[in-house]
């Protein structure tokens, strides 16, 4: 992969300009289009929607030191897109480089990544839990609310022994986010700008949390426990490589490339698709498609003995006896705070 880790500043400026540039103009023209249909404003604020989640891959290859060379200027870039994307930058950093460290190893899951149990878990769980196991998966909580509950409300606070930089960079990307929306409203007014932002925002979360879901839950996904995980094993057979129309894989920063994103995290984005089709090794990952990836919305227990995902209905004949709630049980995720957002 060290050939593909090389940052090119002159890429890195054209991708700036070519989603910040249209970012801010269509956001004008869904303003414009209030006086002339509703329908065009959301039509417009899907499109928006898009390129929004390209400037959360700029944001990404920041966190990754992978968007430039210099470390200030990824932390200064980083910290602004995290603001637009309303991300803190250093909480996030941190967090993202965990879930890379511990991807697809059940006995480190909690941090960066999404609450998964395995069917034994859930079967020794007591019924308080499985029942906010159950919500937690359920679709319509995950892409429906997942986008309130993690980017307006979990983000705006810091974690508990969080260090003063990454603090201070949650405060201001905090007060910033309230100074644009401020003035935005201002500018526009309040009921224009809930009317424009509100669409972008749920979509862009939805397609967030979705693309993050589907890079780590499909059906020959890899999970280990900690004496078998393997750091490259995760990385090609525990992320897929989701490939996407032409138009949805540039919006997306080639983020689908994710087996090769997870290999080396220092490819920066407009090198992953080379890396891909450069190194046959990696050309085995599991492909999945906009078709076949919306079988992942079934699954929601891992199966550690067949090394699948199974649904709900399974988890009875797999255990071959009736799921009984426990007083106390073995709690492998102890300190789990559940992370609705794909980080």
């Amino acid at each position: 992969m060290a050939p593909y880790e090389k940052t090119d500043t002159r890429s890195s400026i054209r991708q700036i300009l070519n989603t910040t540039v249209p970012l801010v103009l269509l956001w004008y023209a869904a303003y414009l289009s209030l006086a002339v249909s509703y329908l065009l404003t959301l039509l417009l604020a899907i499109v928006t929607a898009g390129f929004v989640i390209r400037l959360f891959i700029l944001f990404h290859d920041c966190c990754h030191q992978s968007f430039f060379k210099s470390r200030l200027a990824n932390d200064i870039l980083g910290t602004i897109t995290g603001i637009l994307t309303l991300v803190p930058y250093q909480q996030w950093k941190r967090s993202h480089a965990i879930h890379h460290a511990t991807s697809g190893n059940l006995d480190k899951r909690g941090t960066g990544d999404m609450w998964l149990l395995t069917v034994q878990e859930y079967a020794d769980s007591p019924w308080w839990r499985r029942i906010a196991y159950r919500i937690y998966r359920n679709p319509v909580v995950m892409f429906g609310l997942g986008p309130i509950a993690v980017f307006l409300i979990e983000y705006r606070f810091n974690r508990k022994g969080a260090k003063r930089k990454e603090r201070i960079n949650t405060y201001v990307t905090n007060l910033s986010i309230l100074a644009l929306y401020a003035g935005l409203c201002w500018a526009v007014g309040w009921q224009s700008f809930l009317m424009i932002q509100g669409p972008i925002f749920m979509v862009s979360g939805l397609l967030g949390i979705w693309l993050f879901y589907v890079q780590h839950q499909f059906e020959d996904s890899y999970f280990e426990n900690e004496e078998e995980w393997s750091y490259v094993q995760a990385a090609v057979e525990g992320s897929s490589y989701y490939k996407l129309p032409k138009v949805l894989q540039w919006i997306t920063g080639n983020i689908g490339f994710h087996h090769v994103h997870h290999l080396s995290p220092k490819v920066p984005n407009y090198n992953l698709e080379k890396a891909h089709k450069e190194t046959p090794p990696l050309q085995k990952a599991t492909t999945i498609t906009v078709a076949t990836s919306l079988k992942s919305l079934r699954y929601r227990l891992w199966n550690d003995k067949s090394k699948t995902f199974v649904r709900f209905k399974e988890v009875k004949s797999l255990l071959g006896k009736p799921v009984a709630a426990k007083a106390s049980i073995k709690e492998p995720m102890a300190g789990h705070r559940p992370n609705w957002q794909g980080e």
